[in-house]
């Protein structure tokens, strides 16, 4: 008799999300994994809008994510209109994506995937026997928020950028406050890397593409080339040719392909593109644990935004050292004009789009997203169908499996915006 495995909400993500499995003598038969918040329409929402009014908009799609969605839509729009930005504002928007960076990794790694492996229901359960890991995570997430506040005035959904530069700047003793912050976060961002690779990941591989920029120096934040670990490059203003959306029943989220396969982004794929760029201390300590770049375990998913959050630590601490003494103000005249402009940066979960059309006054006429998740729909759904036939042809107990497909699902950091639910399972036959 059949069987289907229905997980009506995925706990510890980003959203609301559902899986169901059905499996027939042992093998499985279908597998639909799908998005089942409800549809936003946001392309829809900034048509007819002027230029500033898509940011502000946008930028509200993901409370995790909202840097990124501010910084693509900005970059798409300066695109479109010919606006060119100073390296200090380049800078700036770079602090606050590194803000959001690590915030968002200690978040994902301490308090949604930490618990699955040391056998705890959520991260206030291991609180009392981790109580220095629970530490560390806020430490880190402190940081985060202390970083996208002095730039963006406040730690969700930014206010201080804008087309061309920003409102305000920090003020020295913001600067002094914010380099010690990232001093203090360097040891725990080091033993958050100790100990992720510590974890017992299990033996599963997807041989597929991964996707990522890459910067002519330093890991990819907000700028770069689109490149594929197949030596591919994707122009950004052509990648609407490259990639397919298309919708499914299962979701009200759309799929995302290439060349009709799946492909996967985020700390992997990026880590996977940009390791020689791995800091050196970083490396031996990769080597002595025996862990190695490429992967295509999806669960090395997890040392890989370790690994960042590592490097985003340094790096922001070196870039407010290069402005100690302030950030000076800098005033940018934009004069709307009609275009067509793309803006892709790295968001925490890889890959983020924008794409408007704007018309001589600066109304948009036409937008496009997508989204990270979107884009690594299909490689998710593929990856649970496998591993879960692995599974079954291991004879794990019935019991264990729907844990083992969250971690896998949760290992690549979803997001489905932006709440969690708790865990439903049903085995039809029963």
């Amino acid at each position: 008799m059949p069987k289907t495995i229905t997980l009506d909400h995925i706990t510890k993500i980003e959203g609301h999300a559902s899986l169901t499995v059905a499996v027939k003598d042992g093998k499985v038969r279908t597998c639909e994994l799908g998005s089942t918040e409800g549809a936003r329409f946001f392309e829809g929402l900034v048509r007819g809008r002027n230029y500033d009014d898509a940011v502000e908009m946008t930028m509200r799609i993901c409370g995790i994510c909202s840097v990124s969605h501010y910084t693509a839509s900005i970059k798409a729009l300066e695109n479109a209109m010919g606006v060119t930005v100073t390296q200090q504002t380049k800078t700036m928007r770079d602090l606050m994506a590194i803000g959001e960076r690590i915030r968002s990794h200690a978040t994902h790694l301490y308090f949604l995937s930490l618990p699955d492996f040391k056998g705890y229901e959520s991260a206030l359960a291991m609180a009392p026997r981790y109580k220095r890991e629970i530490n560390d995570a806020l430490a880190l997430m402190r940081a985060g928020n202390e970083i996208v506040t002095a730039l963006g005035g406040r730690q969700m959904h930014p206010m201080g950028g804008r087309i061309g530069g920003f409102t305000h700047e920090p003020s020295r003793a913001q600067i002094a406050r914010l380099i010690a912050e990232l001093k203090n976060a360097e040891e725990p961002a080091l033993r958050t890397l100790q100990l992720f690779l510590k974890l017992k990941y299990p033996k599963f591989t997807m041989p597929r593409e991964h996707l990522s920029l890459r910067q002519a120096s330093g890991f990819p934040l907000i700028t770069g080339d689109i490149v594929s670990d197949t030596g591919e490059k994707i122009p950004e203003h052509d990648y609407e040719s490259y990639f397919q959306e298309y919708v499914s029943r299962h979701s009200t989220a759309k799929f995302v392909v290439k060349g009709k396969k799946s492909f996967m982004l985020g700390a992997l794929a990026r880590v996977n593109n940009n390791r020689d760029l791995i800091d050196k201390d970083v490396q031996r300590v990769l080597a002595r644990a025996g862990v190695s770049f490429p992967s295509k375990n999806p669960f090395h998913n997890l040392v890989a935004q370790a690994i960042e959050l590592v490097h985003w630590v340094r790096r922001g601490r070196t870039l407010l050292a290069q402005y100690r003494n302030g950030f000076k103000h800098e005033t940018v005249k934009v004069v709307p004009c009609a275009g067509n402009g793309v803006g892709v940066v790295e968001a925490p979960r890889g890959l983020l789009f924008h794409t408007y059309t704007v018309n001589e006054k600066g109304i948009v006429t036409r937008a496009n997203i997508m989204t990270p998740t979107c884009q690594q729909l299909k490689a998710m759904e593929e990856d649970v169908k496998a591993y879960l036939q692995s599974l079954l042809d291991k004879g794990v107990k019935r019991a264990e499996i729907p844990l083992e497909l969250e971690k896998l699902i949760r290992a690549y950091d979803p997001c489905f915006s932006c709440s969690t639910h708790f865990l439903k399972v049903h085995w039809d036959g029963d």
